[in-house]
């Protein structure tokens, strides 16, 4: 998403433009807030409420080994208010000391601008995002033991750094909708956004190939294709495969547990139907470009010569022509 820059002119305070040039410093001064309630006991309880992560629950392994797992709840909800602020500071401090000074020195159009600025504050997100994952699925080793997936479901508990991540993941996708307020976006452009999550990246790097080499988007296709399948093939293992196995069966909301033919049904038709959206829309896309690549360039009309005015036409016929010398009908009287 873009970021509006603050212009000379000073606003009214707290006026609609007031807040929209100055919102990354109002949620800067909202956040300090929580901060400095750590540093005072009557204010650190709630403070605590909001920066750490809730419902610790410490479970001892043996003798010397003790293990601290967490489990949700409705005060996560005040948790992921305050990654929400994160996100917004860091979006302003993205948008301001990497890709304002990018935009500055290539010069990009209005409509270019926007979408570079989209896809700079969404490749950060996707490159930290996918290398927080990455550590996550290693240190809890789902990659090399894909069985712990749904072994030992229902999984109500879970390690900081997977709670953690799933905080700021909500938190930085809930930062999404008072962006739409402070770029003034308009009512019509709203359900574009909505679902721009699952297809925004296709922009970004089509943009990225204009600027950088084209071998770069056909290993992204290639990589993209390949997360879809990877995604379908785990989701059929997991849920179609592996939790219809599972010992605990039926449907039990007090520990979680959802494992019944009608859930696990709705779960995989709803992950099959988004990564075919997904396929779908960039399948459109592909095809797209290739007929823009296979369009030959149009060869410039030639203009056609000017018509003689009429004060040229009469001195062509006295015998004079615009340049002042004798016209074809003029020699011939001459010579006779």
């Amino acid at each position: 998403m873009g970021f509006r820059k603050k212009t000379n002119k000073n606003p009214p305070v707290l006026s609609h433009e007031f807040l929209i040039q100055n919102h990354a410093d109002i949620v800067s001064c909202v956040a300090m807030v929580f901060l400095l309630g750590l540093m005072f006991e009557v204010t650190s309880k709630v403070a605590v409420l909001f920066i750490t992560v809730q419902y610790n629950v410490t479970i001892s392994e043996n003798e010397e080994s003790v293990v601290s797992h967490f489990h949700h709840g409705l005060k996560d909800l005040a948790t992921v208010f305050f990654y929400m602020l994160v996100a917004v500071i860091i979006h302003a401090i993205i948008q301001e000391y990497v890709l304002d000074k990018i935009n500055r020195k290539m010069h990009f159009s209005k409509t270019k601008h926007s979408k570079f600025n989209e896809s700079g504050q969404l490749s950060a997100f996707y490159l930290f995002s996918f290398g927080w994952g990455t550590s996550i699925l290693m240190s809890e080793n789902f990659l090399s033991n894909p069985v712990s997936l749904w072994d030992g479901y229902p999984h109500t508990l879970m390690p900081f750094q997977m709670k953690l991540y799933f905080i700021s993941q909500l938190g930085y996708w809930l930062h999404a909708l008072p962006e739409l307020y402070f770029q003034k976006t308009k009512k019509e452009d709203i359900p574009h956004l909505v679902h721009i999550n699952n297809t925004t990246r296709l922009p970004f790097w089509s943009h990225v190939t204009r600027v950088c080499l084209s071998t770069s988007f056909t290993i992204w296709a290639v990589l993209f294709i390949l997360g879809r399948l990877l995604t379908l093939s785990l989701s059929v293992l997991t849920v179609g495969f592996g939790l219809s196995n599972a010992d605990q069966q039926g449907l039990d909301l007090a520990n979680g547990n959802f494992n019944v033919l009608i859930v696990r049904i709705t779960v995989l038709a709803t992950i099959c139907g988004t990564q075919a959206f997904m396929m779908w829309k960039f399948i459109n896309f592909q095809l797209r470009r290739w007929r823009e690549q296979a369009q030959p360039l149009k060869p410039k009309k030639l203009q056609a010569p000017k018509s003689k005015s009429k004060k040229d036409k009469a001195n062509g016929v006295n015998g004079v022509s615009s340049n002042g010398a004798d016209s074809p009908r003029a020699k011939k009287e001459k010579s006779s």
